[in-house]
């Protein structure tokens, strides 16, 4: 595993694909690095078992998902299918049989505007909150959450909301190529917002982790890092750079040779927002994303700032995230927060829902050294706010508060049964979303990453968080 000095000096990189057995127990009870042919690090020993424990963990993780990869893809293909076959087939088992007795059997189509996937069919909403208007200090937030949940569905799909349900500007959809991964693993969609003569904006929505993409997950827990030559600094989590679109032994060179067949996310993303902002002077962009999307959401203008692309980053309005993980240690927090963010007037939002597990992955601590940074917006399961400089309860697998997550959870599935009285039809959940919520009474936090909490949260919560520029100390 060659690693280009001329990019990054300060690293460590981990490869599932070029692992032994004994190779990979060694880890555990040899300090050498060198010797680990899936470790290529800048440092030749590792003296903390701790860090060592969490390698090893990382390579057994990715592969068991490498394993798995094919048969979760078909068992993810089954539970859509069979979600949409009830859904166009009368939206119940009883509609269903009625439908097989009349011969009128309807079987969905993948790459129809009808279809959902496994994140849409738990909130099946389409519609933009029509109280929310251009101007409105939640209108970004409550635009931004919307794309990133519509960033799970297929093409047609998201091409019909934008245009049809929206009436918005549907600029592409995208399957962007991992060098590292061999493979198109990253997607996202562009949309333009001219809904009045003085407004237009361009949204990015990067997606997220799909529940059954093995590919996705092992970016997740890739825990390779990198330090960038360049003025960048800090520590920046290897797998979420490798998927917005990091060069094989090469890094972030500013100009590439696109390959029209395999695109890379930054880059393509960055052209096509030169493209199109060169059209009107006045017209702005915001970058979104839930999740895995979130991570590369904010990692976007770190790139640009790299590259020196100044005219990129002051026209971009904000950047909008929602259950994002960790991206860098507390180094590159600080360098976001001065050198990029507040030198820039970039507008950073980190929307936190309740328990939601994955903001608190990966750890933040003396092991793997990751930090959040920017404002936190933490929301209880009530949907009241808090502009925090990080989220309670900051590494989810605290057993001190397990039992409190528990009965939040409770709580949580409690309230699906009452919020439509409270707030009316739009916030009805249906059975798929309920018998979800029932699972967070055993893994409290993983219902709380779904989008549906993140929606209600931009259209119930107040308005006033958007206001306030600096966190309130807890």
């Amino acid at each position: 595993m060659a690693c280009n000095k001329s990019f990054s000096t300060n690293y460590m990189l981990l490869d599932p694909n070029d692992v032994g057995f004994f190779d990979l127990i060694h880890i555990l009870i040899s300090n050498n690095l060198e010797k680990r042919k899936f470790v290529d690090s800048s440092d030749d020993k590792e003296d903390d078992f701790q860090r060592r424990w969490l390698i090893f963990l990382s390579i057994v993780v990715q592969k068991l998902l490498q394993f798995v990869s094919k048969p979760m893809a078909v068992i993810g293909w089954a539970i859509e299918m069979f979600l949409n076959f009830l859904s166009i087939n009368g939206c119940s088992l009883h509609g269903l049989l009625l439908n097989l007795l009349r011969g009128k059997i309807i079987v969905p189509d993948s790459n129809s505007e009808t279809f959902l996937s496994f994140i849409g069919n738990l909130d099946k909403r389409v519609k933009l909150d029509s109280r929310i208007k251009p101007g409105d200090g939640k209108y970004n937030a409550a635009l931004s959450v919307m794309a990133s949940k519509l960033s799970y569905e297929n093409h047609a799909c998201i091409k019909t909301t934008v245009q049809d349900h929206w009436k918005m500007e549907f600029v592409g959809f995208y399957d962007f190529w991992n060098e590292y991964q061999g493979k198109a693993t990253t997607q996202a969609f562009m949309l333009r917002d001219r809904s009045s003569a003085d407004h237009d904006t361009i949204v990015v929505a990067f997606r997220g982790t799909e529940p059954f993409d093995a590919d996705a997950w092992c970016s997740d827990f890739d825990i390779s890092w990198y330090e960038l030559e360049g003025g960048v600094n800090g520590k920046i989590h290897g797998g979420f750079m490798k998927a917005l679109g990091l060069k094989k032994n090469i890094g972030w060179p500013k100009k590439i040779e696109q390959d029209d067949k395999h695109p890379l996310a930054y880059y393509a993303v960055r052209d096509m927002l030169k493209k199109l902002l060169s059209e009107n002077d006045k017209a702005r962009y915001i970058i979104t994303g839930h999740s895995l999307g979130g991570a590369l959401a904010i990692l976007f203008p770190a790139i640009l700032a790299l590259h020196e692309e100044n005219e990129l980053l002051e026209k971009l309005e904000g950047v909008y995230t929602f259950g994002q993980p960790r991206v860098g240690d507390k180094e590159f927090g600080q360098y976001m927060e001065n050198e990029v963010l507040k030198e820039h007037n970039v507008r950073y939002f980190r929307f936190v829902y309740s328990n939601d597990m994955v903001p608190r992955l990966p750890y933040d601590d003396k092991a793997l050294m990751f930090k959040h940074f920017g404002t936190c917006l933490y929301y209880n399961r009530n949907y009241e706010a808090q502009i925090l400089p990080e989220e309670p309860n900051k590494n989810y697998f605290s057993p001190s508060v397990q039992i409190t997550m528990m009965v939040n959870a409770f709580y949580e599935l409690t309230r699906s049964f009452t919020i439509p009285n409270k707030y009316g039809p739009d916030y009805v959940e249906g059975y798929f979303l309920r018998l979800f919520r029932l699972s967070g009474l055993l893994m409290p936090g993983a219902p709380a990453h779904c989008p549906q909490d993140y929606v209600n949260l931009t259209r119930l919560g107040p308005s006033d968080v958007f206001v306030s520029p600096k966190p309130k100390q807890l």
